[in-house]
């Protein structure tokens, strides 16, 4: 039986989440009286604060948004839902209007406009950035200032998502949230999902070790379809200086001119002056292999960036010289790391799941946008601009409080232990990595199924789990997802789409 908890009643939406997804949400859903939850007080541990590069748009007179998307689909490798990607770059100017707008300050051109660099795989250069590699921050740092502001939103810091409530017809209707050690019961009238992604799982990572899949994983026990699970993006220039997490050193570096060498100088991706800016991908995988290989991988930015560093890239600039590095006297050591989940919940451009009354937007969400291998910077404007229309459909439908009946779920999962976490990282960037193979990916099953009888459910498993099964059964390679026992990619593509078995629901009055 389910233990005695508290119960409250929000007669609005309940955003779960405080990055860009969630706070874009918050904000678009006015005048709604809307209630945001976040795990750690804003600005923390959320892997938004933490982007470098900027936000891609069409921007300027050599731009477009169709442009902008047939770059989103030729990055995506066959896997990305046109009318998706086509949504996200028509509103793109947008959306980067709109933040401007909040207090978001872009760097600007001598005559005012977006100032935009070129980053990989981008046939022009469209990523408008803050600072040189603030962008993340200082973005974030706005939307926090409003949703502060906003007479509509209350938030609720330090408050962690352990379940999702459903009534009697499989509607989601609320969440079950942990607070300084007591679980609560919030009953709403729609639940937005902005959870994050799935780096911390893995020993290597860039984003928040916090961001286990959690969201994704409780979506999938209420019985959300799971798409494409497997596409992991591994970032090529995870600064190795051994920090968990590891610190970045943005794409917008190589943007510049900075080369990948191994340790003899050799260029690790030819001589060409445009090989290092090939797709992520390509890049993590010439940076895994150089240091399996013994020689190692870094990133020389002494000609293209040299003395200037501090000035344009002062984030990249403090990480290495807090490691002891300085950047402008030798080539950064760098690691393929964790980045970026292309899967996650099956959502719609507007954040609708296949569950009613649930939305998801952002990392924990699959739109159909990122497909097998996402465009570099494509995501924070994605996490901002479905955000915004998640938040405004949820906001504009009908409140249900009453006449539900029954609610089911809440079943509250194990944490798992320290130690358990530790080792299924570690087997997750082994097994589940850069370069996959079926031995390695049937071992890593395995080791879930193992912890699992100690901590049946917990969500870091149900994530990882989703990932490992997705990997094993794609025999082909086929964007972020590499196998190298099945190293060519199929003539058609196809998505993944998973579900978790049903588990029994504990009625509740």
């Amino acid at each position: 039986m389910r233990p005695v908890r508290d119960r409250q009643v929000h007669n609005g939406p309940l955003v779960i989440g405080g990055g860009l997804a969630g706070l874009s949400a918050a904000l678009e859903a006015a005048p709604r009286q809307t209630l945001l939850l976040t795990p750690a007080p804003l600005l923390q541990a959320c892997a938004s604060a933490w982007a470098q590069g900027g936000l891609a748009a069409a921007l300027t007179a050599a731009d477009s948004p169709g442009l902008h998307a047939r770059d989103t689909e030729a990055a995506g490798a066959g896997l990305v839902v046109p009318v998706a990607a086509r949504t996200l770059t028509n509103e793109g100017r947008a959306t980067v209007e709109w933040l401007a707008g909040l207090g978001a300050p872009f760097d600007r051109d001598t005559a005012g406009g977006f100032s935009v660099s070129l980053e990989a795989a981008h046939s022009v250069a469209r990523v408008a950035r803050v600072g040189g590699d603030g962008a993340g921050r200082a973005i974030l740092s706005a939307l926090v200032a409003a949703v502060r502001a906003a007479p509509h939103v209350r938030t609720v810091e330090n408050a962690r998502l352990r379940g999702l409530l459903q009534d009697a017809g499989g509607r989601v209707c609320g969440v079950v949230v942990e607070r300084d050690g007591r679980l609560t019961e919030l009953l709403a009238s729609s639940v937005i999902l902005a959870t994050g992604g799935v780096g911390g799982l893995y020993a290597m990572t860039t984003t928040p070790a916090a961001l286990k899949g959690e969201g994704l994983a409780l979506a999938a026990l209420a019985g959300a379809e799971i798409l494409d699970p497997e596409f992991v993006q591994f970032h090529p220039t995870a600064i190795d200086v051994g920090l968990d997490p590891a610190p970045l050193a943005t794409e917008a570096l190589r943007g510049e001119g900075a080369r990948l060498i191994d340790g003899t100088g050799d260029f690790l991706l030819g001589e060409m002056s445009d090989a290092d800016l090939a797709p992520r991908d390509v890049v993590a995988r010439a940076v895994h292999v150089a240091r399996q290989s013994g020689c190692g991988a870094f990133l020389d930015a002494r000609t293209a960036i040299g003395a200037a560093f501090p000035e344009h890239f002062p984030a990249v600039f403090a990480a290495c010289m807090g490691a002891g590095l300085d950047p402008r006297e030798a080539p950064i050591p760098v690691a393929a790391a964790a980045h970026y989940h292309m899967g996650g919940i099956a959502a719609d451009a507007d954040g609708r799941t296949g569950l009613e009354g649930l939305f998801a937007v952002g990392e924990c969400a699959a739109t159909g946008v990122h497909g097998a291998n996402r465009l570099a910077s494509n995501s924070l404007l994605e996490a901002a601009t479905f955000g915004r229309r998640a938040g405004r459909l949820a906001a504009a439908g009908q409140d249900e409080m009453s006449g539900r009946g029954a609610i089911v779920g809440g079943e509250v999962p194990p944490d798992l232990a320290p130690e358990a976490l530790r080792e299924l990282r570690q087997a997750m960037t082994a097994e589940a990595g850069v370069i996959r193979d079926g031995a390695g990916l049937t071992r890593l099953l395995d080791l879930i199924a193992r912890l699992e009888c100690s901590a049946p459910a917990a969500p870091p498993l149900v994530a990882a789990g989703l990932i490992a099964r997705a990997a094993l059964e794609r025999r082909e390679s086929r964007g972020g997802h590499y196998r190298a026992d099945f190293p060519h990619s199929d003539a058609a593509a196809r998505h993944s789409r998973l579900r978790c078995p049903p588990i029994p629901r504990t009625a509740a009055a």
